[in-house]
């Protein structure tokens, strides 16, 4: 891969060696262009990647100022321009092959820049940014300055394009809009013109908008006032108001999502729904394209287009399907074709710029072309990863192959000279970190489900999985191996540490693990030639203490040989043996690593932007040992960063969020070399590698997606000697373990897998041997298909053994739990016998006391919760209760009640009212004030108006007082207005209203204002009247309350004392008095004795004799009773009389104060109508003042287009007149030469050579939707030099006239040329003179636009206060009219009577009297037969009630006789033991139960039986299919060759062929030229005859 030479000041440049990328690798996230025919680039990262199609060579153009932003190419120019992505951003422009920077363009943009795009044949550059500018802006890239720009705020904009065929033409599209931009030239000065496209709603269909300013649709209500518009409604009288639409006036457009051009500048869009639109590029009108077939109309609801490409004759489609679809657009429909199945998601499509391929671009980053012709070809430029780099390590040893980790398990083995994919292989697993063997060709992965795979690399184009461990369920964080290969180390989530032996040739054999602090940070190890052990630390936060902890530990090189004697016997290192020490550092640590001496560690602070390094004690220690920094370096890296060590250890390379890779001296920590590869915009970098040999680097990024390899450069001296030195020495020592454990590899590949399944096997017995016997002695389950993890197995293992030892003392255990169990079960039986209230619950048997404490704290949590939620409702009602009471009670002034009437369903409610606040009382004060000075200041001008004569102001002091007397009542007579003109009647309820203007002298907004202020008062005062009548019914009943409750109570109190509340012993407590009976009433009739019987005689007489009296008693207080009820009854009519009264009193009070609040409500609708108008007024005032001031714009560009225009037009005019000089003076210079020669002269003169333009192929004119195209400023440049060469081969001497002087030759070549560079110049201007002779004419028509803008603004300012006026002069008032009267609508006034009578008044009145009498007898006879009636549907319905009852009793009866008693129900009462019978049904179902799991695991034994018979019956169908997969490659194999020398062959006759047509094309063309030669012979020979006959007819002048 190649890289551009990078022109950007390196500021990390130094004298030493330095690091230089010498390939990238990564996929494109955003769109990839063409720059040429055959090469396309992308951005990624901080770098541009260039691939060459044919040849998939790849250049790199890397950005120095961090991630490139976006990208666009300029093809003709090839050119290629990106933005990067710093705060100030810039925009590079570089050339292509060449990669040397153009410019560089330097705008005010703060954060971003989201779009850019090349005109096609002009240098126009347009760039649109993001927040906060939103700023359109247009570039001449060539001179590097702005040519205009403009802001859109808020608008966010997804594609922006030119248009092909005219470049002062580009369209921007976003999810909501699309916009169609005109750049307009006069000069050099430039204008944009946008213009929005109107598009239809989401069913396709289009909406009437109304004119928002000036709306011609509104009704006119002649009553009410004038209907304005929603602005004015609204109150908006700024820029708002000229696009304000209500929220139920708006409508759900159509998404676009995707533009292209056409080549009559028309534009396709296609939008979300499934719509595609065209929009016409002058008018910009939309048609919405139907499609012809109704399947396919299906269809396209399911086609969201994602990108879009034009093509002769319609366009393609592509969505996320996966399809790209072709529709071919006939007028205004369309039909929809497949045209290609990419079978991924497509994100963006476009054709080359001979169109001869097509470039489709992926969601995941692929790259296809398709290549059309008669035998079209779909190939794959570019294969994406799934997903980004997790992981990327070198292949031992670190010279030819490099390997990378996608999330997706996806592992590609990349070749370190060119960067190409050598081979890849899908793991399919979730997958986290790689690592590379340093003793074998083999590598590990590791994956979330905590499994290692192990791959055979040896064969890089085939990469193969042989062998996966797992060693635990917890996910793989860390994988490591060793310097020397010894060792892999496994750090996995849960804080375990795995050691596994390395070496294929031991089945990478797990020795062993230790536990260190969970969320490990980083493992480093230390194995050296001349040691024998391998030294480990571990790096782990402590997040409480804000500490960070270090584990060191050595492994001796001869654990695989003694590893059980290392381990107990559930697999963990015994710490004694292994040497572990732990550490801590008193502030946190993002990385540390340790040094190859084990002196010393390095490590990088998190917080702050040191390195230090810490010494390591000799002495050894128990316990917890503090680490203080020795050596402190600043880092001068951003963020928290990662250290690493070379092979050899002299190295320390340190790598953070900045992006910047820094190489530092072990010893002094100086950096010595640096590079930045990434940037902090991409989250700097992920992780970085380094080959053994110290000279190829690996940087992965960590959100960008991309692999950098670094190169050194001037790399040498002790650098290179120390690196090279430790590697040539590891590459001895590790030779002949490699080919050993690669030996391995190859023979032992197939075997290793049959060994694993055999494992499995063996390990799955060996856990089922280990179960026992009894069904309780469940401890381990084993699943024979879910693989069993490594430390798992081991602690199955130790507890097998441990069941071995103490199997006498389980068995001791388990038979008193048995006891103890049953003595629980009698416990609980003899619970269920006892009261509900002394039964335990169940849970209280349990012997678990930690359980049980468990569960009464769950339960008190969960009483506690429910009791905080009840409490927060209950709080959250009790303060809305608050609120409203506060509201509705607390805040009135007169509180809301009402009385209801004992007989009569009439209800009199109060009116509630609040208390008027200090602002409304001030306001009322200022308006009765200002009424009362307005008051008496009409007085004092009637006096002065009414006086006559100084007589009058001399009479007595009480004549004066008296007309002062007439005076007042006058006015006050005057100002009570009758009923129907003040328009209530609010006088009736003895209300003054002196104060109340009249309703036809309302005028101004403050009279109004002051009138609805006295109004409510008026309102107000309404109510007292009949609030006085409640207040008279209330009275009684508070006066009795009050008179109760005053007063001593001494005497009550005496009275309880001395004689229990009571004077004298009342008649009615004599009567509640027993007679007790006899005792001896207790015997029977027959034992009594003679005294007895006249005892009892004597008792029947009292008892007669009280229940008499009682009779009698009870009669009386019945009769008393009667006349109380009739007194209450003739009290409570009264009261419903009185409040009967009071409610037609409340009724009219209603009725006034609903009068009053229509007056009012009439005032506040002028009010709001008035400050309507007004606000209609100020928009029209502000939007004529933004006319005008557009106007005075228009017209200052105007006059300066004129005066540039007449500026420019005389430099034509004198150009031209050069010209003619030039054309005329031709002769006069020529005069000393022959006539003749002048003519031939004069006829080269007008000579012009022909510029062949470059023609298009018929082949490409067939596919080239676009064809020719306008030119441009270059191009008229690139003719105007192609011109200047083709006037250099007329200059030639050989084309000079015979006989003509070579001086005056030169002399006429050099007035040809400047004949020839002045017509140029006239048709250059002249073009600039048509230009801006259209940009006057548009800013004419523009300027004549505002004009009549002006002028409707202005009439619709004078009609509205035409309105305005007629508004505040008609009033609206309220009047009064008499019940009966009826207002006819159409009536006509009668002014003759020739037919009419005149009669007398009172036979009229007295005829009236009698049609009242019969009238009102009339009526009485109606409401008798009315009642009548009504008596009798009374009685019916009552009939109809009593038959639906009967109805009702005789199928409830029915319904108990039918009752359904079933026969349980029968068994439960008949059967006296039915406990005893229930027992014995369950004993008998349990038998049964029991029979069907025996038969049922006899089933599933012959079942397993079976699958086992199946699964080697599958695998030697795998093997047989294995076999013919083999067969069937090789078949392949075959049929590709024989296919390749049919292709081969057949080329060779086409170009035979082609060879053969074009020999005899040639042979054609040589005879042609030669017979034209031969004409031209003849030709010259005829001319040479025709002079020199034409020299004899002259006359000859011979000298005397």
């Amino acid at each position: 891969m190649a890289q551009g030479p990078e022109r950007e000041e390196n500021i990390y440049a130094t004298v030493g060696p330095s690091l230089s990328v010498r390939w990238v690798q990564g996929y494109p996230k955003q769109n990839v262009h063409f720059i040429n025919d055959s090469t396309i680039c992308y951005p990624c990262g901080n770098f541009v990647i260039f691939i060459n199609i044919e040849t998939k060579k790849k250049t790199v153009l890397q950005c120095m100022n961090g991630v490139v932003g976006v990208v666009a190419t300029n093809i003709p120019c090839e050119v290629v321009a990106f933005s990067d992505r710093r705060l100030r951003p810039l925009i590079y422009i570089y050339n292509f092959p060449g990669l040397i920077r153009r410019t560089k363009l330097k705008g005010n943009v703060l954060l971003d820049y989201t779009l850019l795009s090349f005109s096609y044949c002009g240098t126009y550059l347009a760039s649109y940014s993001s927040l906060p500018e939103f700023e359109l802006a247009i570039w001449n890239w060539e001179s590097s300055v702005i040519l205009c720009k403009k802001s859109q705020p808020g608008t966010d904009v997804s594609q922006m394009t030119f248009n092909p065929m005219n470049w002062h033409q580009l369209c921007l599209s976003s999810p909501s809009a699309v916009t169609v931009w005109t750049i307009e030239r006069s000069n050099q000065e430039h204008y944009l013109k946008a213009k929005s496209v109107k598009l239809p709603m989401e069913d396709g269909s289009f909406f009437n908008e109304t004119d928002v300013i000036f709306p011609t649709s509104l009704a006119k209500d002649l009553i009410y006032g004038p209907i304005l518009p929603l602005s004015a409604i609204a109150g908006l009288v700024g820029e708002e108001a000229e696009t304000f639409r209500p929220k139920d006036d708006l409508y759900p457009s159509l998404h676009p999502s995707i533009h292209c051009w056409t080549p009559t500048s028309d534009l396709y869009v296609g939008c979300e729904e499934g719509h595609l639109l065209m929009i016409n590029g002058e008018t910009l009108k939309v048609t919405v394209l139907k499609i012809e077939d109704t399947v396919a109309k299906e269809r396209r609801n399911l086609i969201s287009p994602v990108t879009m490409a034009y093509q002769k004759g319609g366009v393609l489609i592509s969505g996320i399907d996966g399809f790209v679809y072709s529709f071919i657009i006939k007028d205004s429909t369309y039909k929809i074709e497949t045209f290609l199945d990419v079978e991924e998601p497509v994100e963006h499509m476009r054709f080359s710029p001979n169109c001869q391929m097509l470039l489709i671009q992926t969601d995941k980053g692929s790259i296809y072309i398709y290549t059309f012709g008669e035998e079209p070809t779909f190939d794959k430029v570019l294969e994406a990863c799934d997903g980004k780099f997790q992981a990327i390590d070198f292949i031992p040893p670190g010279n030819e192959y490099c390997m990378t980790l996608t999330h997706s398990g996806e592992v590609c083995v990349w070749c370190i000279e060119d960067g190409t994919c050598a081979g890849k292989i899908y793991l399919n697993t979730p997958a986290t970190v790689l690592a590379c063997s340093p003793s074998s060709l083999s590598a590990a992965v590791g994956t979330m489900g905590g499994s290692i795979h192990f791959l055979d690399v040896r064969d890089a184009e085939a990469p193969k999985a042989i062998y996966k461990a797992l060693p635990s369920e917890w996910s793989v964080q860390h994988l490591l191996y060793d310097q020397q290969g010894i060792y892999l180390l496994v750090g996995t989530s849960g804080g375990y540490i795995f050691i596994i032996n390395a070496s294929p040739s031991s089945l990478f054999q797990v020795l062993g693990f230790t536990e260190v602090g969970k969320d490990i940070l980083q493992i480093s190890t230390v194995s050296l030639l001349e040691t024998d052990i391998v030294e480990v630390m571990v790096l782990s936060p402590l997040t409480e203490t804000g500490r960070s902890r270090l584990d060191i530990f050595t492994l001796p090189k001869i654990l695989p040989q003694v590893s059980a004697s290392f381990t107990d016997e559930r697999g963990r290192l015994k710490d004694e043996l292994i040497h572990k020490f732990r550490y801590e550092i008193e502030h946190t640590l993002s990385s540390a690593v340790l040094d190859f001496q084990s002196h010393q560690i390095y490590g990088f602070c998190n917080q702050v932007p040191y390195i230090c390094s810490y010494l390591i004690p000799q002495q050894e220690h128990s316990g917890i040992c503090i680490l203080k920094p020795h050596q402190k370096v600043q880092s001068k890296h951003y963020g928290p960063g990662m250290l690493s060590l070379s092979p050899h250890g002299l190295w320390l390379i340190t790598i953070a969020k900045g992006g910047i890779l820094c190489i530092r001296d072990v010893r002094t920590l100086e950096t010595f070399a640096r590079s930045r590869s990434h940037s902090h915009q991409g989250h700097g970098i992920q992780s970085v590698r380094i080959s053994m040999d110290g000279q190829n680097i690996l940087v992965n990024g960590k959100d960008d997606g991309t692999l950098v390899h670094l190169r050194w450069r001037r790399f040498g001296g002790n650098l290179a000697s120390e690196v090279i030195e430790y590697y040539e020495k590891l590459l001895i020592s590790l030779h002949n373990t490699m080919d050993e454990e690669n030996d391995y590899l190859s023979i032992q590949q197939g075997e290793s897998l049959n060994l694993e399944s055999k494992s499995e096997c063996s390990m799955s017995e060996n856990m089922k041997s280990s179960i026992d016997s009894s069904s309780q002695e469940d401890l381990v389950q084993v699943d024979g298909i879910k693989e069993i993890p490594w430390i798992q197995q081991k602690s199955q293992e130790a507890i097998k053994n441990e069941v071995k030892l103490f199997s006498k003392k389980r068995k001791e255990i388990k038979t008193r739990i048995k006891a103890l169990a049953k003595t629980v079960l009698t416990m609980m039986e003899e619970n269920e016998t006892v009261d509900n209230i002394a039964k335990l619950d169940q849970k209280e048997f349990g012997l678990d006391l930690e359980e049980l404490e468990r569960l009464h704290d769950e339960n008190e949590e969960e009483v506690a919760k429910i009791r905080k939620d009840a409490e927060m409702h209950n709080l959250a009602k009790a303060y809305l209760a608050e609120l409203i009471k506060e509201e509705c009670w607390n805040s009135m002034a007169v509180k809301g009640r009402a009385l209801k009437c004992f007989h009569m369903p009439y209800v009199v409610e109060n009116f509630p009212m609040k208390e008027r606040t200090d602002e409304e009382l001030k306001e009322l004060k200022r308006v009765l004030w200002q009424k009362k000075i307005e008051t008496e200041c009409l007085k004092l001008r009637k006096e002065i108006v009414e006086v006559q004569s100084t007589i009058t102001l001399a009479k007595k002091h009480h004549e004066e007082e008296d007309e002062e007397e007439e005076e007042e009542d006058t006015a006050v007579k005057n100002a009570n207005l009758p009923n129907y003109l003040l328009g209530s009647l609010s006088t009736d309820f003895g209300v003054h209203a002196s104060l109340l203007s009249s309703q036809l002298e309302l005028h101004s907004r403050e009279e109004k204002i002051n009138q609805i202020i006295l109004l409510k008062i008026a309102a107000q005062k309404t109510l007292n009247p009949w609030l006085k009548g409640r207040a008279e019914l209330t009275m009684t009943h508070e006066m009795e309350q009050q008179l109760l409750t005053q007063g001593p109570n001494t005497r009550r109190r005496a009275l309880m004392d001395m004689m229990g509340g009571v004077l004298e012993v009342k008649k009615e407590d004599i009567l509640k008095m027993v007679i007790p009976q006899p005792p001896f009433m207790a015997k029977a009739d027959t034992l009594w004795s003679e005294e007895e019987r006249k005892q009892f005689k004597d008792y029947e007489k009292k008892v007669k004799e009280l229940n008499e009296e009682r009779d009698k008693y009870r009669k009386s207080l019945e009769a008393e009773m009667k006349k109380l009820q009739n007194s209450i009854q003739e009290s409570t009519q009264n009261f419903d009389e009185h409040l009967k009264r009071l409610f037609e009193r409340r009724v009219k009070a209603e009725m006034v104060v609903n009068q009053e609040e229509l007056k009012i409500n009439n005032l506040v609708y002028s009010l709001l109508l008035d400050e309507e108008i007004n606000s209609r007024e100020a928009f029209l005032n502000n939007y004529l003042a933004r006319k005008q001031e557009e106007k005075n714009q228009s017209s200052e560009a105007i006059q300066k287009s004129r005066e540039d225009l007449d500026v420019y037009k005389e430099n034509y005019d004198n150009l031209l007149a050069e010209d003619k000089v030039l054309d005329r003076s031709f002769k006069k210079e020529f005069s000393e030469i022959p006539s003749h020669q002048v003519d031939i002269l004069y006829k080269l003169f007008k000579r012009r050579p022909r510029i062949h333009k470059q023609k298009i192929h018929l082949d490409t004119a067939s596919i080239v939707p676009f064809g020719e195209r306008p030119e441009s400023g270059k191009l008229s440049k690139d003719t105007f030099a192609q011109l200047m060469k083709a006037m250099d081969d007329l200059d030639n001497i050989n084309n000079m006239p015979e006989g003509l002087d070579p001086s005056v030759w030169e002399h006429f070549c050099m007035t040809r040329r400047a004949k020839v560079e002045n017509e140029q110049k006239v048709k250059q201007k002249a073009a600039g003179l048509m230009e801006m002779m259209a940009f006057l004419q548009r800013r004419t028509e523009d300027d004549e636009k505002l004009q009549q803008e002006i002028e409707k603004v202005l009439h619709e300012l004078t009609v509205l206060q035409e309105e305005k006026v007629r508004f505040q002069l008609n009033l609206t008032i309220q009047i009064l009219l008499k019940q009966g009267q009826v207002e006819l609508e159409n009536f006509q006034l009668l002014l003759e009577y020739p037919d009419a009578i005149l009669i007398n008044k009172s036979i009229i009145e007295d005829l009236n009297s009698v049609i009242r009498t019969q009238g009102q007898k009339k009526v009485a006879s109606m409401m008798e037969s009315k009642d009548v009636h009504k008596g009798i549907f009374q009685i019916e319905w009552e009939h109809k009630k009593m038959e639906m009852e009967m109805e009702d009793l005789n199928q409830k009866a029915w319904d108990i006789q039918m009752l359904f008693f079933s026969r349980d129900r029968q068994k439960y009462l008949n059967e006296p033991n039915y406990e005893t019978l229930i027992a014995i049904q369950i004993g008998i179902m349990e038998q049964t139960i029991a029979v069907l799991e025996k038969t049922h695991k006899k089933n599933v034994e012959n079942c397993k039986k079976l699958l086992k018979k199946l699964g080697r019956y599958s695998n030697q169908k795998d093997i047989a299919n294995y076999t013919l997969s083999c067969n069937i490659r090789e078949e392949l194999v075959a049929v590709s060759e024989r296919k390749e020398i049919c292709n081969a062959v057949g080329s060779k006759l086409t170009c035979e062929k082609i060879a053969k047509e074009r020999y005899e094309n040639m042979m054609e063309q040589q005879k042609l030229t030669n017979i034209a030669k031969q004409q031209a012979e003849q030709i010259l020979i005829l001319q040479t005859e025709l002079e020199r006959l034409r020299m004899k007819t002259f006359p000859a002048l011979v000298q005397m």
